[in-house]
């Protein structure tokens, strides 16, 4: 996607796996660092705060959660990553801080988010909504413990977090009734669609930060720019009588829809709601747009920018979008259980099941290549499926035709800005 082969070196390095350490975006790495030592600096602080002692506990927990996510998400990415858990100060000699074993990573996040969880919240409401709670952090556990092959403890972890499958869990947690809502934005006052009950952990974004270029991508924008990123470019509604298109503001036309998922997805309920066809709209005369590089016609729905969602306050409306990114899910965290349980059994055909039966589609036999399919379709743009591959170890055979080398593009090239005047050491084959 892009306006051409040159637009967003880095997202196109990513797309074809010609990236490499100068086209890496830098907030990929850095964002992640500077969420860590916020946290590290809160967790620092916070006892010597004048607030109860409970409070101070949550929010230690809280941030020891986060700092955890986020090592996490530099994990899945980088690898080897340098592993802090202290604020730095310049006398600490912060550039001969090494990289840490992969490993001792896994083992302190999982220790650290353990001791976090009983003095979290068990569920949130009213203007603690969206906070860390036991629920979130025991999902984010169980995910953790997935990536490290650690299937029994992912089980437990998930289990806890799913309860009956299609039922209420102990955290109030419940698949929603229409998976269309899942992607909807209701009135910016009181939307009913934030925080819904399939929600676990949601990332909040309003278009009050008044985002401006300044801001993008130094970690300090507030708006959900996925939006912009997704949408046709130089779109337009065709002035006809009934015209019942989306009114679509222009977006930058990248993570278009690939023809083989629209393929794979054909008579499944749920293909209306993921992937936007502006192929057939141009056809039946309806709109206009401009096409992009590698164009298909086809877009990513569920975060289509609407003019109705357009911020009219000030800073660049497309930084500002409203909508918030739903990280995990609970049918999500039922396809990772069922996977953690090795895709057999009365349990993991039950979560398979209740996923399938709200979109109205039968019960199949579990199995892990069930899993695999159904996690396709259900979480389509979400940004899970590259993970899922490389977790699999299927990456290289299901994208080897965009240039996937194994033993090299399961992680990422550290940007090189990183690594002048350090002891940090490039990841393999960068």
């Amino acid at each position: 996607g892009g306006g051409n082969s040159n637009d967003g070196a880095g997202i196109q390095g990513l797309n074809n796996y010609m990236i490499n350490p100068n086209t890496m975006p830098a907030s990929y790495w850095r964002d992640y660092y500077q969420g860590i030592a916020r946290a590290n600096l809160l967790i620092e602080k916070v006892p010597g705060a004048n607030m109860g002692d409970d409070i101070k506990k949550r929010y230690i927990a809280e941030a020891k959660v986060l700092r955890s996510l986020y090592y996490f998400e530099l994990l899945r990415m980088f690898g080897n990553i340098p592993l802090i858990l202290k604020s730095v100060k310049f006398d600490d000699n912060y550039w001969n801080i090494p990289q840490a074993n992969p490993s001792d990573v896994y083992t302190q996040i999982e220790g650290d988010i353990n001791a976090a969880i009983p003095d979290l919240m068990m569920v949130s409401s009213g203007n603690d909504k969206g906070r860390i709670t036991q629920g979130t952090a025991r999902a984010i556990l169980g995910k953790i413990y997935l990536y490290d092959k650690k299937m029994p403890q992912a089980a437990a972890q998930f289990a806890e977090v799913n309860g009956t499958p299609g039922g209420t869990s102990q955290y109030g947690y419940k698949l929603v009734a229409n998976y269309a809502d899942l992607f909807k934005v209701g009135p910016e006052l009181s939307d009913p669609y934030k925080f819904s009950t399939e929600s676990i952990l949601e990332v909040m974004h309003t278009n009050k930060g008044n985002s401006d270029w300044g801001f993008w991508g130094q970690g300090k924008d507030e708006g959900n720019s996925i939006n912009v990123m997704v949408g046709p470019r130089s779109y337009s509604l065709k002035n006809i009588p009934n015209n019942d298109a989306p009114d679509i503001y222009s977006g930058w036309a990248f993570n278009t829809v690939t023809e083989n998922f629209v393929t794979f997805m054909q008579g499944d309920p749920r293909l209306d709601v993921t992937v936007f066809n502006a192929k057939k709209l141009v056809t039946d005369g309806k709109i206009t747009y401009s096409q992009a590089f590698a164009d298909t016609g086809y877009f990513l729905n569920k975060y289509l920018p609407t003019n109705s969602l357009k911020s009219s306050l000030p800073g660049p409306a497309e930084l500002n979008f409203r909508q918030n990114y739903i990280a995990i899910r609970l049918a999500d965290t039922y396809l990772m259980e069922a996977e953690a349980l090795g895709g057999a059994g009365v349990r993991a055909q039950a979560l398979l099941d209740a996923v399938r039966a709200r979109v109205g589609l039968p019960s199949v036999p579990v199995s892990l290549q069930a899993i695999k399919d159904e996690r396709r379709r259900e979480l389509a743009g979400e940004g899970h499926r590259w993970f899922d591959l490389v977790r699999w170890g299927d990456a290289p055979s299901k994208l080897a035709f965009k240039g996937f080398k194994a033993n090299k593009n399961e992680i990422l090239p550290i940007p090189f800005n990183e690594l002048p005047n350090t002891v940090l050491k490039q990841n393999p084959g960068y």
